[in-house]
């Protein structure tokens, strides 16, 4: 036996601790799944359900992260008005705040969650906040540890490389996002009627990257950086992977599982 072997197998002894053979601690590091549910502008109770069941767990932490919206207080209390009706245990994050009032900080009480739900509202505002305050590293942090990061709308648009987004005045405009997931994001993409013609010229004349579009209820599923689910409250309400064949945008339909 290998001294270094001996030395590991004796002090596990001594602490009650069998090994048969030597120990590989590193082989023993789960491997954790980071994942990513977005949708076009919709989220109410079906759609938080469907979240639930996305974090694998009977009673889930989820913080709502109302910084789209200003930390909308109106947006907080419905949240936790709604969230009393479902099987989940409610948090929610301002970023504006003071150290009188908050004594945990961000890392401490997002990394403790086990889903983050980002509203709609204003993406750019968002991003720039976010950044400000270090919270675009805790998210990836979160990601990377395999909390859900989930959102309609800007919620949906900050986790790509960059979306089309109502942030700016006059008109649409790109904005990027934190880019977890590669490519673009175009939300309410056919009830907001500039949306769609306006996401497939951008990317003809090279404006915006390639990527997914939703209406309100679609939702995509992301696990490591890979769509792995598209799901629906209805079969209007549809998903598309927009890229550029030949020059011109081309829309193509994802299958959709329908959700209630």
């Amino acid at each position: 036996m290998k001294r270094r072997e001996f030395l590991l197998n004796t002090t596990l002894a001594t602490v009650g601790v069998v090994a048969i053979g030597p120990v590989n601690l590193l082989a023993q590091k789960p491997t954790l799944t980071k994942k990513i549910f977005l949708t076009g502008g919709g989220y109410d109770p079906t759609t938080i359900k469907y979240l639930i069941s996305l974090t694998g767990k009977e009673n889930p932490k989820v913080c709502f992260l109302p910084t789209p919206v200003g930390d909308s207080e109106a947006y907080i209390q419905k949240w936790f008005a709604v969230a009393k009706t479902l099987p989940l245990q409610p948090y929610a994050q301002k970023v504006f705040i003071s150290s009188e009032e908050q004594k945990v900080s961000f890392e401490e009480t997002l990394l403790s969650m086990d889903a983050i739900l980002v509203t709609g509202g204003n993406t750019l505002n968002a991003m720039t906040l976010w950044k400000a305050h270090g919270l675009d590293v805790i998210l990836k942090k979160a990601w990377e540890k395999g909390i859900l990061l989930t959102g309609p709308s800007a919620g949906a648009i900050c986790w790509f490389e960059e979306g089309l987004s109502d942030s700016r005045p006059v008109d649409l405009s790109v904005v990027k996002g934190l880019g977890f997931l590669k490519g673009s994001n175009c939300p309410h993409y056919h009830t907001e009627k500039n949306r769609r013609p306006l996401y497939l010229k951008m990317m003809e004349e090279g404006k915006i990257r390639p990527g997914y579009a939703c209406d309100e209820t679609a939702g995509l599923y992301f696990e490591n950086n890979t769509l792995k689910r598209v799901v629906s409250q209805n079969a209007n309400d549809k998903a598309y992977f927009v890229s550029l064949k030949n020059g011109k945008a081309v829309e193509t339909p994802l299958e959709t599982a329908l959700i209630s």
